[in-house]
């Protein structure tokens, strides 16, 4: 029997469908996009509720660099081969206040845990991701201001600072990247331990051994065999690493391509475990 004149052909029939799911995965992806963004300027308002934190936060970064870095530097202990002291340091301050800021705004879920917020959200149409990428971007948002912090300490003191416009955006999203990975890791905690006490407790056991188990204040060279290997799988070192490379200039672009990819597949791993563990944070 043959087949009608006015016949479509089947492989005409797929291309519709096809046009159908680009389309709809288009907009899902604009709204995905638009309920992150709400969920980061949530977050991001209480920041400019209480400005004092900004204050409070610059605090630790400036002791490290005005004391630590000053003493150091005279004492010439640790070598940083061509680099001084302080150019070597700078940047793994900077790091480290991301670190210190993102360790701990997992807690925050278990506030709006207690004050019912969590089951809003739950209870409304907007994906599990994107609340948790929405909490990591905005905490993104209060590290830029640590990143501002750390630069003006850097010119007072003297850092020779690369001023590419190019390096200076790779720090900004180095900062904005390694922020939402260690927020994300905080929100896995905060979503496993499900209270305060066990949550500040936790945190501040995990910040010193990531802080010290990375290249951000020596090389990695001078620290022993066991500690170099927690240092290379510590994404902190990589983010130091990126930092360092970007502040002071001379970075290979492959090493660049090579921290930026550590650390956005890390983030992203974070990202799928806290997206299945946030819904279990309200049980």
């Amino acid at each position: 029997m043959t087949q009608p004149e006015h016949a479509v052909p089947p492989a005409a029939w797929a291309e519709p469908a096809q046009r159908f799911d680009l389309a709809g995965m288009g907009r899902y992806l604009v709204r995905f996009v638009k309920k992150t963004l709400v969920i980061a300027e949530l977050e991001a308002r209480k920041l400019r509720h209480d400005p004092t934190e900004l204050f409070t936060r610059a605090v630790q970064p400036a002791l490290w660099l005005l004391v630590f870095g000053q003493v150091f530097t005279r004492t010439r202990a640790i070598p940083t081969g061509d680099l001084s002291y302080m150019d070597f340091m700078a940047p793994g301050i900077l790091a480290q206040s991301v670190l210190f800021i993102a360790i701990f705004s997992g807690i925050t879920v278990i506030w709006e845990c207690d004050l019912g917020i969590v089951h809003k959200f739950l209870a409304s149409p907007t994906p599990r991701t994107a609340l948790v990428v929405g909490k990591a971007l905005s905490a993104g948002v209060r590290a830029l201001s640590q990143a501002l912090i750390v630069f003006l300490l850097s010119i007072l003191l003297g850092v020779k600072i690369n001023w590419n416009p190019l390096a200076l955006l790779g720090v900004l999203l180095a900062v904005v990247l390694g922020s939402g990975l260690f927020s994300t890791f905080s929100l896995i905690i905060a979503c496993l331990v499900k209270t305060r006490e066990r949550f500040m407790g936790i945190g501040q056991v995990l910040t010193m051994p990531l802080f010290f188990a990375s290249n951000a204040i020596y090389p990695v060279e001078i620290m022993p065999g066991w500690l170099q290997v927690l240092a290379r799988v510590n994404p902190l070192s990589y983010q130091v690493d990126l930092l360092r490379g970007l502040m002071l200039g001379g970075i290979e672009p492959g090493a660049a391509l090579l921290d930026f990819g550590v650390l956005l597949a890390v983030f992203v791993i974070l990202i799928a475990i806290a997206a299945r563990l946030y819904p279990r944070v309200v049980i």
